[in-house]
């Protein structure tokens, strides 16, 4: 609905000096160098992208953390919190993501999908790439946290933990008793019945998504405006009920909208669409029509293996 570049552009626009919010730029920058990541490697994402991740011992992922049963209370709550809101504070998913591959010496992707499928800011190239970050597969060592660090981050005062180690212990070797039953959750996406929607075939046809709910674009023209929803996709992505109904609430600042249920070549056939407008997205490269780019904050495109590359780059255009 916003981005990134929408977010810097008024934040000048209000006075703020950059020097004095270089850090929250910078923590924007990530979303972008991810999915500038995601642009490059396209499905690659979707498989260990710089090494292969070791020590793995199952493609699952512990029941205990599905469960919100791990023992560890902050975790525990955490984990309930993300199902009953769809948010989970950034230190709390690096302690998930490690207990579940470096403890739980689960492959990455499974718990990965898992917790895309519930956060409302789902996103999966930021996602599956910070899991990649924590199990090693995206980076050059594997993150690990232990009580005592979860503890001063969390206002916890928990002890006898299975992570109630000092740091030269972490990973365990064997895997906790607690994580050893593990699953593949169940994912799917609640998509409403297909319905027909009113299209003019002489006007212009705007495509929006999961992907791109900005209620700006093209907001001053005259145009037939559909929400597709694509099962294909949401199969692929799966997102839960509460993302669902958040991107669907989302939708509704966008006048006129209409949700269409199928896939991007029925639409067009069913309704003799002519011209469509979209915005570029690595999901959405099968779309035909006029492809226009995303709002970025930076000029600066490609891969860069790590994100102090990319961010030495973005810096030259801030200007100060």
């Amino acid at each position: 609905m916003i981005s990134t570049g929408l977010i810097l552009q008024n934040l000048t626009n209000k006075g703020y000096e950059v020097k004095a919010i270089e850090k929250f730029i910078q923590e924007l920058a990530w979303r972008d160098y991810w999915q500038q990541v995601w642009v490059a490697k396209g499905g690659g994402i979707d498989n260990d992208l710089k090494h292969t991740q070791s020590q793995v011992q199952n493609y699952e992922m512990p029941q205990a953390l599905a469960a919100g049963k791990t023992g560890i209370e902050a975790i525990d709550s955490a984990i309930f919190g993300l199902y009953d809101t769809g948010y989970m504070h950034n230190h709390l998913r690096m302690y998930v993501a490690s207990i579940a591959c470096n403890v739980g010496k689960s492959h990455w992707k499974i718990p990965a999908r898992w917790m895309y499928y519930h956060l409302l800011d789902a996103d999966w190239a930021s996602n599956a790439l910070s899991w990649q970050w924590v199990a090693g597969s995206n980076s050059n060592k594997k993150y690990v946290a232990n009580q005592e660090n979860i503890n001063k981050f969390c206002y916890s005062d928990q002890k006898d933990t299975f992570l109630d180690l000092p740091y030269e212990k972490l990973p365990p070797v064997e895997i906790p008793n607690v994580l050893t039953d593990t699953l593949v959750p169940k994912l799917s996406t609640p998509l409403p019945e297909k319905k027909i929607v009113s299209v003019n075939p002489e006007l212009p046809t705007i495509l929006y998504n999961f992907y791109n709910l900005d209620p700006l674009w093209k907001a001053d023209i005259v145009a037939n405006r559909i929400l597709l929803l694509e099962p294909s996709h949401f199969i692929m992505y799966p997102i839960s009920q509460n993302s669902f109904h958040f991107m669907r609430d989302l939708s509704q600042n966008i006048k006129n909208l209409q949700i269409y249920v199928g896939e991007f070549d029925e639409l067009l056939r069913e309704y003799a669409i002519k011209e469509v407008y979209f915005k570029e997205h690595p999901t959405n490269k099968h779309y035909k029509g006029n492809q226009e780019s995303r709002d970025w904050m930076f000029t600066i495109s490609g891969y860069y293996p790590s994100f102090f590359a990319f961010w030495k780059k973005c810096k030259k255009e801030l200007n100060y």
